[in-house]
């Protein structure tokens, strides 16, 4: 009775309005009351230890590398050079667009940062160009859903935390499906651009070329840095975070003069306000969770998956549709925290690879960004665009299409993540 009271009131929560994070915090507070024994610093201590982890410091550090990159106007040069080479194709601005969301993505780690740095620029340029708002708005809000898939990525830090798997592994494996959506979403734009018969960019001069590749060289060598420098253990994915965001400074303040030290105060202030969003969500889904073992979630969800059988196959599938439900009303942060460490030893018994099962469940998760009531990506792209929710996620139905095309390759063939 009590579990499903919490459940009701968590629901009731969401519908009002209320955020998530607090939404989650408040049904643990009343869940918690309700448990037998319980003490009164149970609360807080579990929040905190929700937070006490070494490798997830690499949050507020890759938020922090997004921020410097977007005052230092990187992501301008990544969009002049994305435009310069693949603009000359049919409908380039929107091959463009998922080229900087590709990179962008190798550098920020953050989809949304993706969504709010690139879709400004992009957006209006896009619509001034005579493509449809429609349009526009979708191939913004679809490609941005990258940013937490190829490397270095906010949400396989945090799952590597939640289940002590390899976030060097974990990035490894995000590469190859991070490069198979944005192929397959260009495929989409290219079958659109010959319906519609969609502008191409204006040519530009093999020097003007070379001087836009020299200028955005920095900014593209950092995921380079970053993986290299993990996989080869020169550092830590706490310390390539830090690494990230010292070098996004250097590189925005001395090879491209444009930010200074007065600007990073206004940097950290956002960095410490989207950073609190995300780990607040975390430490309340980590006391959340404490209420759930009381309950014996655990035995109930392993009950249920043993019932199905022991068919892999059949388990990520489940793993999908649930988390296809999850993501359309909550982030993927508190999302991970609430329900990997209930399904994870699930999946070891049935002999799932723990980085297959978190590239599937970052993958699907990446969905719920782009689909309504709760898709922030989305919501950012319609604002930036101006266009209404309902056309908006109409727009973005046939890039979730290769999103999901490409799940079912990592399901069946998981030898691509390589590792």
């Amino acid at each position: 009775m009590e579990l499903a009271l919490i459940t009701l009131l968590f629901i009731g929560l969401i519908i009002l309005g209320i955020p998530i994070a607090f939404s989650i915090g408040i049904a643990s507070l009343v869940g918690i009351g309700t448990m037998t024994g319980a003490p009164a610093t149970m609360i807080p201590m579990k929040m905190f230890y929700g937070l006490n982890s070494y490798v997830l410091l690499a949050v507020p550090l890759f938020v922090l590398t997004a921020n410097i990159m977007n005052s230092g106007q990187i992501s301008h040069r990544l969009i002049n050079f994305s435009i310069a080479l693949v603009g000359r194709k049919p409908g380039g601005l929107g091959h463009a667009n998922v080229l900087v969301s590709m990179l962008f993505a190798g550098v920020s780690g953050s989809s949304t940062a993706d969504t709010a740095g690139v879709g400004k620029i992009l957006i209006p340029n896009m619509i001034n160009k005579g493509y449809s708002r429609e349009m526009s708005v979708g191939v913004t809000a679809a490609s941005s859903t990258i940013g937490g898939i190829i490397p270095p990525s906010i949400t396989m830090v945090i799952y590597g935390g939640l289940t002590n798997t390899s976030v060097g592994q974990l990035f490894i494996g995000g590469m190859i499906p991070g490069v198979l959506i944005g192929l397959g979403m260009m495929f989409v734009i290219s079958l659109i651009a010959k319906r519609d018969n969609l502008p191409k960019a204006e040519k530009i001069s093999r020097t003007e070329f070379i001087a836009l590749t020299k200028d955005a060289i920095p900014a593209m060598i950092t995921p380079l840095i970053i993986i290299g420098g993990i996989v080869f253990g020169v550092f830590t994915p706490t310390e390539a975070a830090a690494f990230s965001a010292v070098y996004a400074y250097f590189v925005s303040a001395f090879y491209y003069r444009s930010i200074s030290l007065k600007d990073l105060p206004k940097i950290f202030t956002e960095t410490l306000k989207l950073s609190c969003l995300s780990l607040f969500a975390l430490a309340a889904a980590s006391a959340l969770g404490e209420f759930l073992g009381y309950y014996q979630i655990n035995a109930l969800v392993s009950g249920f998956f043993s019932g199905i059988g022991s068919n892999e196959y059949v388990f990520l599938f489940i793993i999908v549709a649930f988390f296809l439900f999850v993501g359309t009303f909550m982030d993927a942060i508190p999302a991970m925290v609430l329900f990997v460490p209930v399904v994870y030893p699930v999946a070891l018994t049935l002999g799932v690879d723990p980085v297959q099962l978190g590239i599937v469940v970052i993958i699907t998760l990446s969905i719920g960004l782009i689909t309504p009531p709760y898709g922030l990506c989305l919501l950012i792209a319609s604002a930036i665009g101006e266009l209404s929710i309902d056309k908006s996620f109409k727009a973005v139905m046939p890039y979730i299409s290769v999103i999901v095309l490409v799940l079912v390759v990592v399901i069946f063939m998981p030898f691509i993540l390589l590792t």
